[in-house]
Parts: C-alpha cells; structure tokens; sequence
C-alpha cells in the first residue's frame, strides 16, 4: 500500500480517477462539480496525507498551477462580449459593476477588521469574492426553478462577472506585488505591469484573431495554436514584467472575444475536454495543500466575514443595482439569496497564495481556506435553502410545459410555429446555421450549436423546457441527446422519430432503452417521409372535436392524407401521439395532423435515407 501511495505515477493516476468520480458524481447528483472536488481534496489532503502536492511535483508545482490558471482566465475572458453588458437588461449589467464594486468595498474592510488581514491583502480578497460563475450558477437554477427574470439575471451575471470579477483581481494583485518593493516605486510598477498587460494582450489577441478571421491556421490546429500562444503570451509578458501574465492573457481572451467576425465558439468548445481534465485535477491538488490547523485558525472572524459577504453585501449590491429593473421585492429578495461563488475564485486565490508567499506578506496564508470557505458555505447554504425560499417568496417558474425540439428542418420548424400559435413556448436548437436562421426568421427562439455542450448548460435557458422532441437527421447525435436530457429532464421527456424499416438491419440496431424514445407520432412517422411530406405541400392544421365531429367523423375526412401530431385537452394541455400511447381524444378536444394535400398520392417510401452524423459546430 506504501508504495502505491508515494509512487508518483499511482499519485497521478489516483487523481484523475478521483476528478473524473467527482465530476460524475456532480453530474448523478445535480450538484456544482466544484464541492466534491474540493470535499475529495480535503479528503485525500489534510485529512488522511495520502496525497502531497508539495512532494509530488515539487518545483514543478508553482508553474503549472500558474499555466492552468491562466487556461482558466484566458478561456472565461473568450466569453465576455462587452454588449452582453447591455444585451441582458440593466440589471446584469449594474450587478456586473455597481454589484461588484459594492461587494469588494464591503469585503475589504470585513476580512481587514475581521480577520486581521493587512488592507492589501484584504483588498486581493474582497475582489476574488466579487466573482460567482456559470458552473456553480446553472445546477443550482434546474434545482430552485425560479421564474424566467430571476433564471436569466443570474444566468448571465455568472457569465459576464467571470471575466469582469478576474481582471479586478489581478489589477488588485498586480498593485499588491508591486507595493511589496520600495514604496516610491510602487506606482512606476504598477503602471508598467498594466500597459504591458494590456498592451501585449492587445498586440497578441489582435494578431492572433487576424490569423483566425482569414484562416490561416488549418482548422485542425486552431485550439492547439490558440492554446499554446495564449501560454506564450503568458511566459514573454512575465519576462517583460514580473507578475504581468495574468492580466495579459485576460485582456487577450477580451480582446479575441469582442473582434467582428472572429467566431471562438470552436474555441470555448475545446475548453469542455480540457477543463474536464486540467481544471477537475487542481481542485483537488489546491485543496490537498490546505492545513486542518490554518482552518481551524480562523475562528469566529471568518463567520464574521462571511456574513458581510452573504447578508449584507450581496443584498446591498442587488437592491443598488435594481432601479429601472422593474423587478419586485420578492424578485429582488430571491436575487440577493443566490450568488455563490465558483472556479475562478478557488483558482486564483490558490495561485496568488502561492505567490504571495514568496514575498512574505503576513497572513497571505489565510487567503485560500477563507475564500475555500466562502465557496464551500455559499454553495451549500444557498443549494439547500433557495429552493424553499423560492416557494415562500411565490418567485418559482410554474411547471415547464414548454419544448425544446432538436432539429431545425422545415417540418421542425412548422411544428414550432404551429405549438406557439397555441402559446406553448418553444426553442429550436440545431448545430446548421442555415437551419436556425430559417427559424429565426420565424421568430422562434433559438440555440445554434450542440444542445448538450457546456455552452449550452451555462446560455441555453431551459426554464421553461419540460420536454425535448428530437426531430433531427443526425443518427450520431440523436441518442446522445436524448441520454442526456432524460438525464436533466427525467426519464420519459424526450420523444423521437423511429428509423422505419432500417431498424430491423442489424448495422442499424439501437439499445431497447434508446428505442423506447423513438416513438413519436407513428411507425411511419420518419425524418425522411415527414420531409418529403412537407416537400409536396402538407401542412399542420389543427382540427376541433365536437359532439356533432367526431374522431370517427375526423378519420372519415382525412383519411390517411393525416399525420397526426398531437392533440390539446380542453384545459390546453398538449398530449403527443406516440406508437405506446394514443390520446383519448373527445368532444372539446382538438387535435393538429400534418395534412398532405388531396391530389397528393400519400405512399410509404422504401427506406428512408438519413445522413450518418451532423455538423458539431458550437454557439
């Protein structure tokens, strides 16, 4: 056993295994991945010394926890668009500077007059408390169901304050190392660590996003060649200026993100796998580090601070940021509840104590249990409480009774428009952007891209979502999605259409647990017939049942010209016809079929001709 445990090969190996398991277990549970990679760090550290960081990597340890940091920054910065500062109301927007600055200003002097911590070092810490994040934001959101303002507000403050919350605290770290040298010189430094940092991430963000916009990398090398210039970047702007890489690589992510026609969504996709793999492993290495005894050494000071941060600067940067908003006091009460913090915190007060500690600033080593603890108590807290407080505050969404449809084709489309005229909220998503922007055109909501990307878990809002109909052509894609939204959505709410005939081919087979979702509509109800359907002029009526028509008298009239789709209840309930289960329709019911013109000659095709997979590209 002693020898598995200090062999550094079975260490690493340990870890991954460990961040995957976290990772899944996040995933079973519905919760942030963030809290049990920390919890297994803890576990694996300070709590059983299986695991040293120190010792396993040993000089190695510092630039490497500096190169992931700065992946972290530079990818969290791809995602700040300056018009998202006014592309999602007031709100975001005042929480995202108004909020921030109000919760660094009260921050400051708590953990300063709390915790004893010298202003400075309050200061770094008051700024990377500023910062919430999509990751720890969007599982707790699926779980509250808060009405559609409160989803969106928080939905992208965690998006937008990322990057925002980042830069301000690595301009504050930046003006602590300087301070650490004679005072005199402090600002000259400061300075210089400032205009290179935007300078050189300017220069190189620039220059980069030229090569990108007319295609000069090969497509196959764009994520690589973005990733290890970014690193280059990183390195050169340290050696011009100690301590300036950080900001450099953050205004560069800025700088890439807001170019016109430079598309990074290729980019940001490559940053699932690698966060998945790099950001998963040093949670638990950075909460390994952390001693029992510096926690334990906190004492009632952290609570302290703790409270100024949850009860009173969150609520006073929510109520400041509010005028114009048109939000209510329950609104409001509910926002001022949820924010907690996330990845970029943990990160970089992990690499700024690293570095603090070099330069022998007193008390820098209380600067990562307190933000840990800060992360851990507000994820925990507010996980378990929002909900309820939700209920009470009557501020929850009604059940989601809207459709997300996979598929942006013609027939797609019809559906969705014909489901909104009966005021059923609907989203079409489609990796083809010729398909969405058929569709927004239509003015359909839409998300272009691949609905079960990390994108989509953080912009795609599935407030009103309670079921996926999966309407697309791409075979590979299909059973992934559906896997995936049973998941988040639960079992039996996604419905799609059957292959037909080519089921019985062996090369064709699906699982039985897969086939049990291709039921939608009918046996002959395929990708391939509904679009040659629609190609030779059918269209989506809908059709209402009286006592004097009735469904005799409505088979007796279409015949088989209908296709029938679904059916609403008197209540206005949708009910889908599936191959297992037919509404009972009747008098006050009405049912919507695709109809094939009369002098259309209605016949099965031989086999349906279906493309093999479908364009991945991200939104």
């Amino acid at each position: 056993m002693e020898q598995i445990i200090t062999n550094p090969m079975a260490l690493l190996v340990m870890v991954g295994i460990v961040s995957i398991a976290c990772q899944y277990l996040a995933y079973r549970l519905k919760l942030p991945a963030i809290l049990p990679l920390l919890l297994a760090g803890l576990a694996l550290g300070p709590m059983t010394g299986i695991l040293d960081p120190d010792a396993l990597f040993g000089d190695l340890l510092f630039p490497l926890v500096s190169l992931a940091v700065a992946i972290i920054l530079f990818e969290g910065a791809l995602t700040l668009k300056l018009s998202d500062l006014g592309g999602h109301g007031s709100m975001v927007r005042n929480l995202c500077t108004v909020g921030a600055l109000v919760t660094w200003l009260i921050a400051t002097p708590a953990a300063y007059y709390f915790l004893g911590m010298p202003m400075q070092l309050a200061a770094l810490f008051g700024a990377i408390v500023t910062v919430t994040g999509p990751t720890v934001i969007v599982p707790m959101l699926r779980t509250v169901r808060p009405n559609s303002r409160i989803a969106n507000i928080l939905r992208w403050e965690g998006i937008v304050i990322d990057p925002i919350g980042a830069l301000l605290a690595v301009l504050v770290y930046e003006y602590v190392v300087a301070a650490q040298g004679a005072f005199e010189h402090t600002f000259i430094i400061f300075l210089k660590v400032v205009a290179i940092g935007f300078g050189l991430g300017s220069l190189v963000g620039y220059c980069l996003g030229v090569l990108l916009r007319k295609n000069r990398i090969p497509h196959y090398l764009r994520n690589t060649a973005v990733l290890t210039l970014m690193l280059g970047a990183y390195a050169a702007s340290d050696l011009m200026s100690h301590e300036s890489g950080l900001l450099t690589v953050t205004v560069m992510g800025i700088w890439m993100a807001n170019m016109k026609g430079l598309d990074v969504d290729d980019i940001l996709e490559f940053k699932e796998t690698l966060s998945v793999l790099l950001i998963s492993a040093l949670f638990i290495l950075l909460a390994a580090r952390l001693e029992l005894s510096t926690l334990t050494q906190l004492g009632w000071g952290a609570l302290l601070v703790l409270a100024a941060i949850m009860f009173v600067a969150r609520p006073l940067s929510v109520f400041l940021s509010a005028p114009g908003s048109g939000l209510n006091w329950r609104e409001l009460a509910l926002l001022s509840w949820i924010a907690p913090r996330g990845i970029v915190a943990a990160a970089v007060s992990a690499l700024f104590a690293l570095k603090l500690d070099a330069f022998g600033l007193p008390k820098s080593e209380l600067l990562v249990p307190m933000v840990f603890l800060v992360i851990i108590a507000t994820v925990v807290l507010q996980s378990l409480t929002a909900k309820g407080i939700a209920k009470l505050l009557d501020v929850r969404a009604p059940y989601p009774a809207g459709y997300l449809i996979f598929g942006g084709n013609r027939f797609a489309r019809m559906l969705a428009k014909d489901l909104m005229e009966k005021e059923v909220p609907v989203i079409i998503a489609d990796t083809n952007w010729d398909a969405i922007r058929e569709a927004r055109m239509d003015n359909i909501s839409t998300y272009y891209g691949n609905p079960i990307s990390e994108h989509a878990s953080t912009t795609l809002d599935l407030s009103t979502v309670g079921k996926v109909l999966v309407l697309s052509p791409y075979r590979q894609l299909n059973p992934l999605v559906t896997y995936h939204f049973e998941h988040v959505l639960g079992k039996g709410s996604v419905l799609g259409l059957g292959y037909g005939e080519q089921e019985g081919r062996a090369s064709h087979r699906v699982s039985e647990r897969y086939a049990k979702t291709l039921e939608l509509f009918s046996e002959k109800a395929t990708f391939g017939r509904l679009a040659s359907l629609v190609a030779r002029g059918a269209a989506i009526r809908t059709t209402g049942l009286t006592e004097d028509f009735t469904i005799d008298d409505y088979r007796e009239t279409y015949g088989n010209r209908a296709t029938r789709l679904y059916a609403v209840d008197p209540e206005g309930r949708i009910h889908f016809y599936t191959l297992s289960q037919e509404p009972d329709v009747g008098d006050g019911w009405q049912i919507a079929s695709l109809i094939t013109p009369e002098e259309e000659v209605v016949e099965a095709p031989a086999q349906d001709s279906l493309p093999a997979g479908g364009s991945m590209s991200k939104g």
